[in-house]
């Protein structure tokens, strides 16, 4: 049986050398990103059995996410598309501190992943994992990827398998209202919901004391664990009935994207490996925390390093 499986989309990262502009740069360096093999290498790299579906180009490109996913020990289960019709997405990031700060530029139209549908994907993967993680970045991308995401969830639903979803609100890719929208046909099918406070006001409404949105949250969708991110403040969860709280352990910031992602990763690991949710939410963050010190969107740890963070300030709260 498989730990955790995740579907989405990953792209190729593309950036000039720090302190170089995209304008005038003649190097890139190449990495693969996104929101869902992101969590997959955390948790495949803090001991987890983990699997990543998803759908790309059969091209040298696509080939490349494969290699760097594998790499840390991720089972890749993708549709090969040699249509020619469809290509890889990428994805420019101008690292830049203050005051120009970092600037992203997406190029992902008309990426394979675009086109997956069902029953181009190994739904008894799903059926046998412990864990189906997906995010809001993916039903966003296309239509018919929004009809997938909703298929895949309700075949984890019915096999037992236990669903998480991370709200991952973009605003290049949908407006609050279709968000909403969106959300709302999948979140029937969900057991563990994290979401950005902000992303839980903006696009479902929901404002007032973090604790107070997680229990309005999880009596109007039935949901076992709900969790709500807070930024510098850090995270919040109510499992049980319980609110339990974790602060955001200290780290230099090299590169903080995929710092969210780490922290899904993290939690979700420790879970899979049994601890109860307050461990886990101290995994978490200190996965995040050390994410921030890594250049790309990978969370590049090991158990020992996570370990030895919380370790050294526990940070945690119950009530």
């Amino acid at each position: 049986m498989t730990d955790i499986v995740t579907f989405g989309e990953t792209m190729l990262r593309l950036s000039p050398p720090r302190g170089d502009r995209l304008e005038r740069t003649r190097t890139l360096d190449v990495q693969a990103g996104g929101a869902e093999s992101n969590v997959a290498v955390a948790a495949s790299r803090l001991g987890s059995d983990a699997v990543w579906l998803s759908k790309l180009p059969d091209s040298p490109l696509g080939r490349r996410v494969i290699s760097e996913l594998q790499s840390h020990g991720v089972e890749t289960d993708v549709a090969w598309d040699d249509s020619g019709e469809t290509r890889m997405g990428t994805y420019y990031l101008e690292p830049g501190g203050s005051p120009r700060g970092t600037n992203v530029i997406y190029d992902r139209s008309d990426a394979a992943v675009t086109t997956t549908t069902p029953g181009e994907l190994s739904q008894d993967a799903i059926r046998a994992a412990d864990v189906f993680y997906t995010s809001g970045i993916t039903p966003a991308l296309s239509a018919t990827l929004a009809e997938t995401t909703a298929a895949l969830l309700e075949t984890a639903q019915e096999a037992g398998t236990t669903t998480a979803f991370d709200l991952n609100y973009r605003s290049k890719l949908w407006t609050p209202a279709e968000a909403k929208a969106g959300y709302e046909t999948l979140l029937p099918n969900v057991d563990v919901l994290i979401g950005a406070e902000r992303d839980i006001e903006t696009c479902l409404g929901k404002r007032g004391e973090p604790a107070d949105v997680a229990r309005e949250l999880a009596d109007e969708y039935d949901f076992e664990t709900v969790i709500v991110t807070l930024s510098e403040q850090g995270s919040l969860a109510l499992h049980d009935g319980k609110v339990y709280e974790q602060g955001v352990y200290d780290a230099d910031t090299f590169d903080a994207i995929g710092t969210g992602d780490a922290f899904v990763g993290g939690f979700l690991a420790r879970r899979l490996d049994g601890g109860d949710v307050p461990d886990s939410l101290a995994y978490g963050a200190a996965t995040a925390s050390l994410k921030r010190t890594i250049d790309g969107d990978l969370a590049v740890v090991t158990p020992e390093e996570v370990e030895a963070v919380v370790e050294e300030e526990t940070g945690g709260i119950s009530r």
